[in-house]
């Protein structure tokens, strides 16, 4: 039988990003899911097109955002980070068997916003006189995915709450960024962007603790471990707290951002 996880796989492989993000769009969440079907990828990673050329992110430079190829490279840094979420769920829909139902449709759901959020940035490219592929990317996003390919707690742990919540953080500065200097449709894209990117990090929150509860796991602790085992990238101000807040993070955890930042400058003091 056609299971949406399996039509979720058509979408990962497909190497055409513009092609990837309509398949993705396309998906009927009214397929059965086939949640404990056990899947193999029909290749080792998702498609890729052969360009944008990946570089490790240290070689990416800026060009001055009064200039419109520094405006498009910066576009298109976010349009290369909203490619690899569209992946990023899909691979979670296909990967992972043996969640409740809820938690495939809520991937595909968010899969598909990924997908409009491309779509918005690489129309906004082409109004600009660019495409996507035109400037070199980084694959740090995809390089975490394959770390935490393993282990389910370790991926909804770490992609949405870490990675994705840093995307939270940094909105507000990169859309002013844009718009001062007369980009207002970017600044749109992105305030819609954020909007349904607190969601996504809500659901990462939600399935987390979920998992959490089903291996008796304390969900704070927990993530400290996570972070340390698979190395993920250390999480620097300014802190979006009130989109964190939106996005399911308590209490205890937006304290412990300052007390590691509290941290990390006493080290460097000593």
């Amino acid at each position: 039988m056609h299971t949406l996880r399996i039509a979720a796989l058509l979408p990962w492989a497909q190497t055409d990003p513009n092609l990837k993000a309509q398949a993705t769009l396309a998906l009927d969440l009214s397929l059965p899911v086939g949640a404990h079907d056990s899947l193999s990828a029909p290749t080792a990673g998702p498609g890729r097109a052969a360009r944008p050329l990946l570089v490790p992110h240290t070689q990416l430079k800026a060009k001055s955002m009064t200039t419109p190829e520094g405006r498009a490279m910066l576009v298109h840094s976010i349009a290369h980070i909203e490619l690899n979420a569209i992946d990023l769920a899909l691979d979670v829909v296909w990967r992972f068997a043996g969640m409740p139902e809820a938690f495939y449709t809520d991937w595909v759901r968010i899969a598909q916003e990924e997908a409009k959020h491309f779509s918005l940035l690489r129309q906004h490219l082409l109004d600009l006189g660019f495409d996507y592929g035109d400037f070199p990317a980084h694959n740090t996003l995809w390089d975490m995915a394959e770390r935490t390919q393993g282990d389910i707690l370790a991926r909804i742990g770490i992609v949405p709450r870490t990675m994705e919540a840093r995307g939270l953080d940094a909105s507000p500065g990169v859309k002013n960024k844009l718009v001062s200097v007369g980009d207002h449709r970017a600044g749109e894209i992105l305030d819609i962007i954020l909007e349904e990117e607190i969601g996504h990090v809500a659901a990462g929150n939600r399935w987390y603790r979920y998992l959490c509860k089903e291996r008796g796991l304390d969900p704070v602790h927990t993530y400290s471990e996570l972070i340390a085992q698979y190395d993920a990238p250390k999480l620097r101000p300014p802190f979006n707290m009130p989109a964190r807040r939106l996005a399911g993070f308590e209490e205890v955890e937006l304290a412990c951002l300052g007390n590691d930042l509290l941290k990390n400058n006493q080290r460097q003091h000593v």
